[in-house]
């Protein structure tokens, strides 16, 4: 049954042995909510401490900024880059009260509106638990666990490595790949028998880092250099949706992984 089932799966995948996914704009579109959050605070925070040089003034772009510095990292590490970007000297206690405002926002946003998972991300884990392929989800974020079960699919995975856990074993952030081998570890597969999939700049790289035998990159954003932004930080493909790898037509042309 299992190995008639990865017929269904995109050649690149029928090798591994085990997948790992992030979770915020893999499986949940909660990335626009965390962007949302960081805009405020970082806009807050820059208007009460104008960085010296008016050029780097300016308010946090929900895109750029977002990609560059925060996406896919812990809320502290993101904090400091960013400000570290505004010649601003993120100090310990200036990081924790922009990450805390941060935290602050996105709870809020979180708890209004709910967040909904990709439904090819959806169908895609269901074609790989269908071919006896475990899935881990794993996050930087502590509302992980949260956001799955909010969005329907929580009991997908059969691992969860969260920001919660991360802090407990002390496992570094992004983009080391401490996260994503603890996850394969859960699933009792090495890393050069499994596949990560990731939207985040740092988290292709730490893909990369932990020697995983496939690196996927989800070109959400769709932006100018998005998709060489995510190769040249250590994606063998980028998709636009993970529904894109299940089958052979989509990994092969036309609308393919790339």
């Amino acid at each position: 049954m299992a190995a008639r089932s990865r017929a269904a799966l995109a050649p690149v995948l029928r090798d591994v042995d085990a997948v790992v996914c992030d979770t915020d704009g893999v499986i949940t579109d909660s990335a626009t909510v965390h962007a949302a959050a960081w805009k405020t605070a970082f806009d807050a925070h820059l208007a009460e401490h104008p960085p010296t040089d008016p050029a780097q003034r300016r308010p946090f772009d929900s895109h750029d900024d977002y990609l560059r510095y925060v996406d896919g990292r812990s809320r502290l590490d993101g904090a400091a880059a960013f400000l570290a970007s505004r010649g601003l000297d993120p100090t310990p206690e200036t990081v924790r009260a922009v990450a805390a405002d941060k935290e602050r926002l996105f709870t809020e946003r979180l708890r209004e509106r709910g967040v909904d998972a990709f439904e090819g991300t959806l169908r895609l884990v269901r074609a790989l638990r269908a071919a006896g392929v475990p899935v881990a989800a794993a996050s930087a974020s502590r509302h992980a666990r949260e956001l799955l079960t909010r969005a329907g699919a929580l009991d997908l995975f059969t691992a969860l490595v969260d920001g919660g856990e991360a802090a407990r074993l002390g496992l570094a952030g992004k983009p080391r790949p401490d996260l994503f081998l603890e996850a394969a570890r859960r699933l009792g597969v090495p890393p050069d028998r499994a596949a990560v999939v990731e939207d985040a700049l740092a988290g292709v790289e730490a893909g990369r880092n932990g020697g995983f035998a496939l690196v996927v990159g989800v070109d959400r954003a769709a932006g100018p250099d998005t998709r060489g932004r995510l190769l040249r930080h250590g994606a063998d493909i980028v998709v636009d949706d993970l529904g894109e790898l299940l089958d052979q037509q989509g990994a092969d042309g036309g609308g393919t992984p790339r």
